[in-house]
């Protein structure tokens, strides 16, 4: 995998570059809508490359490995064949699924223990066993196994967690690196800044990670509860060590806002279930705010999902969607979860393109006035 840096921004720390994966290219600012299951909710592979124009998405290597498990995955020949996406995927630790199951997981130095949210059976995740059930999922990037401590963690707490995220990095990067790809293309390793929201600890895990000197970086354990700005305030000190030639990804976040500010700090890479999840919800992103679907204003709103969206919101009327939802339709789900990604991915494409004419940041904050608004 490579990283080039194309273009940044002389007012900011926002920049352009191309990710050049085996099976394809990713043009940086990126959006990755989650395939959590080995599919993206509710839309098919074609209007994902379409109509959402998506150039990577997220597989869950904890919920494909309990289902539909990796027997199944390595005869298919990876999730590449299994659900025939040919573009880049992406797939986490399983990390933090695995301690977000408060009360049915036990954490020691060797891993973690969990029960499944399935049927409740027993299973451990190791450093060592989470990068052989990556390599059988066979993404081409592969995250580092971590512990996302909660937002609110005391120091102490904090502290201790970073060290055992370091202890399992190391454990990773070994298992790695004995290690080869099964289905015949390259595949890299991201590790993972933790640290909570305390600066001392952000700075020695950013300065731990870039001296593993990886094919890419990542940012966890933020949009977990901390206020925004702390959020913001914890990219900044975490970008002034990471690489510069290297993509930074910042997981799980977020809003609209919240990615136009990573991007201005100087992030490459997003995901979150947001578009998704708010979509099925009734919930519309547009560059002029954000409409709820349900209201009865739009019953006998004949005017275009959003004009300048994608065919298929310049297809459909608003009162069409309206109707959908009321009447409980499952396209009026597929509807808003395309509409939302296209969204998403719509808005980074432009970050991209103000970054490389010079004026994001004008740019930047006109649009989030305008994506405050309900509609």
């Amino acid at each position: 995998m490579t990283f080039e840096l194309q273009h940044t921004d002389s007012a900011s720390d926002a920049r352009t570059g191309i990710i050049t994966t085996d099976h394809g290219q990713i043009k940086t600012p990126i959006f990755m809508p989650v395939g959590t299951c080995g599919s993206v909710k509710g839309v098919h592979f074609e209007e994902l490359r379409q109509q959402v124009k998506a150039q990577i998405i997220l597989g869950n290597t904890y919920h494909l490995y309990l289902r539909p498990g990796l027997d199944t995955i390595k005869k298919a020949g990876g999730l590449h064949r299994f659900n025939t996406w040919d573009r880049p995927i992406l797939t986490d630790s399983g990390g933090f699924q695995v301690f977000s199951l408060t009360g049915i997981r036990k954490l020691r130095e060797e891993g973690c223990e969990f029960r499944s949210h399935i049927d409740g059976s027993k299973h451990i995740f190791t450093p060592e066993n989470v990068m052989d059930t990556e390599r059988i999922i066979g993404a081409d990037i592969m995250m580092a196994f971590d512990e996302c401590p909660p937002g609110q963690s005391d120091y102490q707490y904090a502290k201790d967690s970073l060290a055992l995220t370091q202890r399992w990095l190391d454990r990773c990067i070994k298992r790695f690196n004995e290690t080869e790809p099964l289905y015949g293309h390259h595949q890299a390793l991201f590790p993972i800044v933790q640290g909570c929201t305390y600066k001392d600890l952000r700075r020695e895990a950013a300065k731990f990670v870039a001296d593993k000197g990886a094919e890419g970086n990542a940012i966890g354990g933020l949009a977990v509860g901390e206020p925004t700005e702390v959020m913001y305030e914890m990219i900044e000190v975490v970008n002034e060590i990471l690489p510069k030639d290297r993509p930074r990804y910042l997981m799980g976040v977020g809003t609209p806002q919240n990615i136009l500010e990573a991007i201005e700090r100087g992030v490459d890479m997003f995901d979150c279930v947001m578009p998704t999840r708010n979509g099925r919800n009734a919930m519309l992103f547009t560059y002029h705010g954000t409409m709820n679907m349900r209201n009865k204003k739009w019953e006998q709103d004949f005017s275009p999902i959003d004009p300048e969206g994608c065919d298929i919101d310049r297809l459909h009327t608003k009162a069409y969607l309206h109707h959908l939802f009321k009447a409980q339709e499952l396209l009026a789900l597929q509807i808003a979860s395309i509409h939302n990604l296209a969204f998403y991915l719509r808005l980074v494409s432009d970050a991209r393109e103000h970054i490389e004419n010079g004026d994001f940041v004008v740019w930047k904050k006109k649009v989030i006035e305008d994506l405050e608004r309900r509609l």
